[in-house]
């Protein structure tokens, strides 16, 4: 019986900026009082919704997350010749039950909703379905079963029973996330650097001028970075409604997605396709527990990612030694060493199916 598999990843990443702050900066923090480059755990989960691997292995499994529900409900009753005002009555009044709408900016026609919205294909056909009946003007379910017509607590949509939803309007439909994904971090100390560019007019000679026809800055950085990844495989089937299969593909993908993708900012410029050098998969019922702590001393030297490893490995043994052997199995995947992905993916495929 297994409840939780953790994911221990370090991933070198060249010059690249693949998690912009606001100022378009590489995200960055404070660890142990060194300063450090980071990527949020957003855009990590936006990355894997991304992959090829959720987007192929998992299709028709993937959820849609949106403001514009009634604006493509409307879409839908249009293509089946609903007229235009009966159309957007109609959506509209489907579209609010994932929350409240809004006018958008380029028309009070056209409504949005105030916040974003994750819903499941199962929903979506639902929603249309309810949408045509409104249209057709047929008797609807009372209005406190109206949202019941169409929300689902668990269906097959992998990635909402991943990252879990909120919604704000009726939290009987929020789904507990069954995947936590931590901010990753550089091991060691890292800061931005500058990139002062031009760009040349290529007409610019035929005139006679030498100049740049543009200059700039564009800010990067690089390092090993930690990530931490913790599955509730029991809570992953339950979001899938029981299916057990489904949610064994579904791992089977994270991990994929985890050892290869990445958060894609500034990519056509620094062209980061990076992939995990050290993967340790553990799993077991014991309570969890992250191994952050290996690098809140910044690791130092020539060899980064060889002493990352060491250093990773050293804190898993001394909380093993302080708490008792937090994980029943594992499987470790070392770039040059020993392991491979897809031993890693099975190793977790079979931990759920196991749960």
């Amino acid at each position: 019986m297994t409840r939780f598999v953790q994911f221990h990843l370090l991933t070198s990443f060249g010059p690249s900026n693949p998690n912009r702050d606001d100022q378009g900066r590489p995200k960055q923090a404070i660890i142990g009082g060194s300063p450090r480059l980071r990527m949020s755990s957003q855009s990590i989960k936006r990355a894997l919704r991304e992959s090829s691997f959720f987007a192929l292995d998992l299709a028709g499994h993937i959820g849609m997350r949106t403001k514009r529900i009634s604006e493509r409900l409307m879409n839908h009753l249009l293509e089946l010749s609903v007229p235009e005002e009966t159309a957007r009555k109609a959506a509209e009044q489907v579209a609010s039950i994932f929350g409240k709408l809004e006018s958008t900016p380029r028309s009070k026609d056209d409504k949005v909703l105030t916040t974003l919205a994750f819903v499941s294909p199962e929903e979506w056909e639902l929603a249309q379905d309810l949408a045509e009946k409104i249209a057709n003007g047929q008797e609807l379910p009372k209005e406190k079963d109206l949202k019941k017509s169409v929300m689902r607590r668990a269906d097959g949509a992998v990635d909402i029973a991943m990252f879990g939803r909120m919604l704000a309007d009726d939290s009987s439909f929020n789904r507990e996330a069954a995947v936590q994904v931590a901010h990753a971090f550089t091991t060691h100390r890292a800061q931005t650097q500058e990139d002062w560019f031009s760009a040349m007019d290529d007409l610019n000679n035929s005139f006679g001028d030498t100049g740049a026809g543009h200059i700039g800055e564009a800010e990067f950085g690089s390092g090993v970075y930690y990530q931490y990844v913790c599955v509730d495989s029991k809570l992953l089937v339950e979001n899938l409604a029981g299916d057990k299969d489904l949610a064994v593909k579904g791992i089977e993908a994270l991990v994929k997605g985890l050892a290869i993708s990445a958060p894609k900012g500034k990519q056509n410029s620094f062209a980061h396709h990076p992939r995990a050098h050290f993967i340790l998969a553990e799993y077991g019922n014991q309570a969890p527990r992250d191994l952050s702590g290996a690098f809140f001393e910044a690791i130092h030297g020539t060899d980064i990612m060889e002493r990352s490893v060491k250093a990773l490995e050293k804190t898993r043994a001394d909380i093993d030694r302080a708490y008792g052997q937090s994980w029943e199995k594992d499987c470790v995947l070392e770039v040059g060493k020993h392991g491979s992905l897809d031993e890693i993916s099975a190793f977790a495929g079979a931990a759920v199916r196991g749960s």
